[in-house]
């Protein structure tokens, strides 16, 4: 650990409390002598006093993998969801800033019919730019045949998906669907 020289506003010496953690230093503390203004403003002229911060933001991104500090200020559910109260063990699941690609899909499915099937055909095609295939509707109708909706979200880690090359995809994956999983597309 080592103590540095910084800068605050509010604070005059500033020093930062600063931890050597995976092959970088890693700011947890800031700290310094308080302005004499500040105090001035406060009506205590004679005293000195002592300001100081943890940085428990950084100790939380050491101890749940999340990379970026930003991300402690958004309200993006698919960060926020991923923490719960009590929950210690987790880590930070990494997502995409580029937008989803949503296809959906009904077809009338078999006795045979398992969504898990279904999730395999579509990520042997797409691969990682499935990020989810989610049941969206089902009923069955009068004759007792089922149909489902599947939404499939496409979305790239590092690009933006273009809707050529999606569409491409979700042709593939319903040709694949059709003849694998013995289904009728709607």
């Amino acid at each position: 650990m080592r103590w540095i020289d910084t800068y605050f506003p509010f604070t005059n010496p500033s020093f930062e409390l600063e931890i050597y953690f995976q092959e970088k230093w890693l700011e947890v503390l800031g700290c310094g002598v308080m302005e004499q203004e500040i105090l001035k403003r406060s009506g205590r002229t004679d005293n000195v006093a002592w300001a100081f911060g943890l940085g428990l933001e950084r100790l939380a991104m050491v101890l749940f993998d999340i990379p970026d500090i930003r991300l402690f200020w958004t309200s993006d559910k698919r960060f926020t969801s991923q923490f719960a109260k009590g929950q210690l063990g987790v880590k930070f699941k990494p997502f995409s800033k580029y937008p989803p690609c949503y296809k959906d899909m009904s077809l009338w499915i078999s006795d045979s019919f398992t969504e898990n099937n279904l999730c395999e055909v579509v990520r042997g095609i797409a691969g990682d730019l499935v990020e989810e295939v989610k049941l969206i509707d089902n009923f069955t109708n009068k004759k007792g045949m089922t149909s489902h909706c599947y939404r499939i979200a496409y979305r790239s880690m590092e690009r933006s998906l273009t809707d050529e090359e999606i569409n491409d995809l979700q042709w593939k994956v319903r040709e694949q669907v059709e003849t694998k999983l013995k289904v009728v597309l709607r």
